[in-house]
């Protein structure tokens, strides 16, 4: 760890006050295990994978919910085979009360498995809303999407802003994770331009191999591994070492300006690894506040 700096205080008691986790449905021994470093209430994101089922997903929901955390179930619209198996997985999460809170997502398929989409189209169908659901959140990209155009990008965050008032629904934008900070301030500025107040998590990588930081940013189409390594402080010939986001959440607090930036908080993306991720961000935390 680094000196810490006022900024890493202000990270401490700004951005990281309400922090957010992401898991995988397969991934309940490990929430237990880290249970105890993380702040109750704290919102843990499930996620809708291909190789996830639909009880594999509730009861990563029920985990969640039961350990005493707000679980935010992701929906993959392309991943939906028919409105009957997006019915039946509300369904669920409403008998199981966990369904208060959802991630809306396009996925991954390239093409949808089903009659949705895409996001949006989870959010118009207006079943959302008629299965309980209060709180949508939609994905932001402020380094691009390697497969969607920049103009596509803007037009469809308007278009899920503008359907989530329509549909009477509370949202909030998770952006992808990113190792430049500049990019994404620019980006929050440019989404309060565009008259979109919903607040903002930035994804953030939590403590990983360098290896494996770098295998997913050039998957999701975030940065060459020369550019990771120059913004991120990495060493790209020591890929055997591991990373952690205490320099990126440093420049972050030294940039965020909340009359600028709106509301902004963190999201980060554990990549399996809930227990190293949950330490991390407590001793950052600790340490920031002595």
């Amino acid at each position: 760890m680094n000196p810490l700096s006022t900024s890493s205080a202000a990270v401490s008691t700004s951005l990281l006050e309400d922090f957010s986790l992401e898991m995988t449905g397969k991934d309940v021994p490990k929430l237990e295990e880290a249970a105890g470093l993380i702040p109750q209430g704290t919102r843990i994101n499930v996620t809708f994978l291909g190789n996830e089922d639909l009880r594999m997903r509730l009861e990563a929901a029920r985990a969640v919910k039961r350990l005493g955390f707000v679980p935010v179930p992701h929906i993959s619209a392309r991943r939906l085979g028919s409105r009957a198996d997006f019915e039946q997985f509300l369904t669920g999460l409403r008998t199981d009360g966990t369904g208060d809170d959802v991630f809306a997502v396009g996925g991954d398929p390239t093409r949808p498995e089903g009659p949705y989409e895409d996001s949006l189209a989870l959010i118009e169908s207006g079943l959302l809303r008629e299965y309980g659901v209060r709180h949508v959140g939609i994905s932001g990209y402020p380094e691009g999407h390697p497969a969607i155009g920049t103009d596509a990008l803007w037009s469809a965050l308007r278009d899920k802003n503008a359907a989530l008032a329509a549909q009477r629904l509370d949202g909030s934008v998770i952006t992808q994770f990113g190792f430049d900070v500049d990019p994404v301030l620019a980006w929050i500025e440019r989404v309060r331009g565009e008259g979109i107040t919903l607040p903002v998590r930035i994804g953030v990588p939590g403590p990983a191999g360098v290896r494996r930081l770098m295998s997913y940013a050039t998957r999701f189409g975030v940065g060459t591994s020369a550019s990771i390594a120059k913004k991120y402080g990495l060493s790209i010939t020591n890929l055997m070492g591991t990373a952690g986001p205490d320099r990126f959440l440093r420049a972050l607090a030294e940039g965020y300006d909340r009359v600028r930036h709106g509301e902004v908080k963190i999201h980060f993306y554990t990549f399996g690894g809930l227990k190293a991720t949950s330490e991390w961000i407590a001793q950052f935390r600790k340490e920031a506040l002595a």
